[in-house]
């Protein structure tokens, strides 16, 4: 009698997705090509927290010193917080410029994360100091008048994607953290705002904080109503003679 075999487990998109970037080289070859047709200032843009049902998405945009090599960059999804710390003090530290910025969930609710993505992206170049004359993105294009290429998993192809992801990451988990004593019950210091069971779960029974984005699914689902902060209260209580 044959016997059974077990099917092999399937792996979920997000497994898969982990399992092809850890194959990936993240490498200077972008860069150099940009450097070949005369830019000066090459720099790497990224933006964390898309996925996120709370707070902020944040880009970061980051030259990198072309004499100067920062071993380990990679895609901040493939490393440990304690080595994207470490290395994004280095990336401050070395790199000609970079420049975080942040679009809030109001506003994501208001345009949609796709464009709130890319307003982040746009306030975080437009902030460098000195400007970029080439930008290497992760998979979008900017309203930028310099030349620009997207790159398909660039955080994980392009050093200088990568070096901006660390930032951005680093700085929007640091962000995230600081809110998980004012909103325990959603566990935001382990889950970052996404959406584990966990988090599903406190959405159902305690509902959706004021910083959740409300244009998101499981929070518009969410059986009771966004709480709302006390000042949000007092905005409202204003008279209309006195905001005119």
């Amino acid at each position: 009698m044959a016997l059974a075999t077990e099917s092999p487990k399937r792996l979920s998109a997000s497994a898969l997705k982990l399992r092809l970037l850890k194959r990936l080289r993240c490498t200077l070859k972008y860069e150099k090509v940009a450097w070949s047709t005369g830019a000066k200032l090459v720099a790497g843009v990224d933006e964390v927290g898309r996925g996120s049902l709370f707070g902020p998405v944040v880009a970061a945009a980051v030259v990198l010193e072309p004499s100067y090599r920062i071993r380990g960059l990679r895609d901040s999804k493939l490393l440990v917080a304690e080595r994207r710390e470490i290395l994004a003090e280095h990336i401050r530290e070395h790199a000609v410029a970079w420049a975080i910025a942040a679009v809030d969930a109001a506003r994501i609710d208001q345009i949609n994360i796709y464009h709130a993505s890319r307003l982040a992206m746009h306030q975080a170049v437009a902030q460098l100091d000195p400007s970029a004359d080439y930008l290497l993105i992760d998979a979008m294009r900017l309203d930028y008048e310099v030349p620009q290429q997207a790159i398909i998993h660039g955080d994980a192809l392009s050093a200088s994607i990568a070096a901006a992801s660390i930032l951005a990451k680093v700085h929007r988990d640091k962000m995230i953290t600081e809110w998980d004593p004012v909103f325990p019950v959603y566990g935001l210091r382990s889950n970052k705002g996404y959406s584990t069971p966990k988090h599903l779960v406190a959405l159902r029974e305690h509902g959706p904080s004021p910083l959740h984005r409300q244009s998101f699914a499981p929070v518009w689902n969410a059986p009771i109503p966004q709480e709302t902060l006390e000042f949000m209260l007092q905005h409202e209580a204003v008279p209309a003679e006195q905001t005119a």
